[in-house]
């Protein structure tokens, strides 16, 4: 669960740049090196699994040095996810759901055509990745510091950010489906993960009623469902200690 977020390395293409491909390159399996278990990871595969995009596990985990090694040649500073797709490598959770939103399109569209709804949900997308995962993350690496270096005062900073984005996301979403209104899309690939940890670390109170439907709305959906399904295994690793629910 403990990853960043980088940037997009290769230089853009068109949808025409790919269609010109050989077919056996364009239908090469793409790659992602990932781990089920972080949040991160999580934003990436539902946005896989929501149009049942094939793909290529590389896994991540101490016992795979051939896959480390790979990830490490593609992206020195060893953050997760990255994903490869032919010759390109794109690093950055939002960007890679982007990227599949642009090159591997499917029934699901995951950001809007029209380019003022896509900026409403990309704002949200990065609300819940800074003002959720980002306290969440917070709270839990103090957990994996010496006690002579934990940080109370930083901790309880993230505390309260939290329950700031919770009053204020129980807000937005009054009335609303998803994070943007109706269609599931990038946002909600942000939302599922980050809420699922943050309300382990820091429960999301009965007074938000909203945000508690819409978590229990993104643990029913499918997608999510199967990246909990595949994380659950890994619970005992949860620093803080995972909660016998969920």
């Amino acid at each position: 669960m403990h990853c960043a977020a980088g940037a997009c390395q290769a230089p853009a293409a068109t949808q025409s740049d790919l269609r010109s491909e050989p077919r056996s390159r364009r239908w090469k399996p793409m790659k992602l090196y990932a781990h089920p278990f972080s949040s991160y990871c999580q934003k990436v595969l539902i946005a896989l699994y929501e149009n049942d995009t094939p793909f290529e596990w590389g896994l991540l985990s101490p016992d795979n040095k051939t896959q480390l090694a790979e990830h490490a040649a593609l992206w020195p500073l060893r953050r997760m996810p990255v994903l490869v797709d032919a010759d390109r490598t794109v690093i950055e959770a939002s960007l890679i759901v982007e990227h599949l939103d642009l090159y591997h399109p499917g029934p699901v569209r995951l950001l809007p055509t029209d380019a003022r709804d896509a900026l409403a949900v990309r704002s949200l997308d990065r609300c819940f990745d800074n003002y959720v995962m980002t306290p969440m993350q917070k709270i839990v690496l103090d957990v994996l510091r010496p006690a002579e270096h934990r940080d109370p005062y930083g901790v309880a900073e993230a505390r309260r950010l939290l329950d700031a984005s919770y009053a204020w996301l129980d807000g937005r979403l009054a009335g609303r489906t998803w994070a943007a209104g109706d269609a599931f899309g990038l946002a909600d690939c942000a939302a599922a993960p980050s809420l699922f940890y943050a309300d382990w670390v820091q429960p999301i109170g009965a007074r938000h009623r909203e945000l508690r439907a819409y978590r229990q709305r993104l643990l029913a959906r499918p997608s999510f469902a199967r990246a909990v399904d595949e994380a659950r295994p890994y619970r005992t690793f949860f620093p803080p200690g995972a909660p016998d629910r969920d």
